[in-house]
C-alpha cells in the first residue's frame, strides 16, 4: 500500500497564449488561488485541486495553445456543490459555449452537469459530486 504522502496526484497543465492573462482570468472567473508564478508558468488551485498554466513556447509544436490550433482534445472536469454558480461566474467573465447544468442519467442515479469554454480554448465540464461517491450505491 502506498503511503498518503506518496500517493500519485494527477493534475492538468493548460497551454495558453498569454500566461499572465490566463492566470488573471482563472483567478477572477473561477476564484482560483495562485500558489506560485514564474512568469510563463504558474500553479493555481481550485479549492485545493491543483492545475497549472504554461504559456505556449514558440516552435514547440507538440504543445500548442488551443486558440492557436482552433481545437482542444482535453476536457477539464470540475466537481462542485453548485455547478450553476460556477458556470454562471465563468460566463459573466467571458466564457463561451456555455451550457447550463442539466440532469443526466447515470448508473448511480442523476448527475447534474454543464460546461463552458474559457477564453484560452479549454473546455470545462462542471458537475455535481455524484461521480466521486462510492459505487455501487
Amino acid at each position: 500500500m502506498t503511503s498518503e504522502t506518496h500517493r500519485p496526484l494527477v493534475s492538468v497543465m493548460l497551454i495558453v497564449p498569454d500566461a499572465a492573462a490566463a492566470v488573471g482570468w482563472y483567478k477572477a472567473a473561477l476564484d482560483a488561488s495562485e500558489l506560485w508564478n514564474l512568469g510563463g508558468v504558474a500553479e493555481l488551485h481550485l479549492d485545493g485541486a491543483p492545475f497549472f498554466v504554461h504559456e505556449a513556447v514558440p516552435g514547440r509544436n507538440a504543445e500548442p495553445s488551443p486558440t492557436d490550433v482552433g481545437l482542444t482534445t482535453t476536457r477539464i472536469e470540475v466537481f462542485v456543490d453548485e455547478p450553476s454558480s460556477f458556470i454562471d461566474r465563468a460566463a459573466e467573465a467571458g466564457a463561451t459555449a456555455v451550457e447550463p447544468p442539466t440532469d443526466h442519467a447515470a448508473p448511480w442515479g442523476v448527475h447534474r452537469q454543464g460546461g463552458f469554454t474559457d477564453p484560452f480554448g479549454h473546455r470545462w465540464s462542471v458537475g455535481d459530486r455524484t461521480p466521486l461517491e462510492p459505487f455501487p450505491r
